[in-house]
């Protein structure tokens, strides 16, 4: 399976309260932390709701 791992490029600072729980559950707290999830179909639509704010890069294993 897959990896992606999510950065976070953008401060949540000023977004909707969903986007920042979405946030909060993906793993992510601050401007440049990232964290590696599998590839899923929830976290895949997690990413879709926060994409201005996150890079996703597939790592393959």
């Amino acid at each position: 399976m897959a990896v992606l791992r999510v950065t976070q490029v953008r401060s949540k600072i000023g977004s909707k309260p969903k986007h920042r729980g979405t946030l909060r559950a993906l793993g992510l707290r601050g401007i440049g932390q990232t964290n590696e999830l599998p590839d899923r179909l929830e976290i895949r639509g997690m990413l879709a709701r926060v994409p201005h704010l996150v890079t996703v890069e597939e790592v393959p294993e």
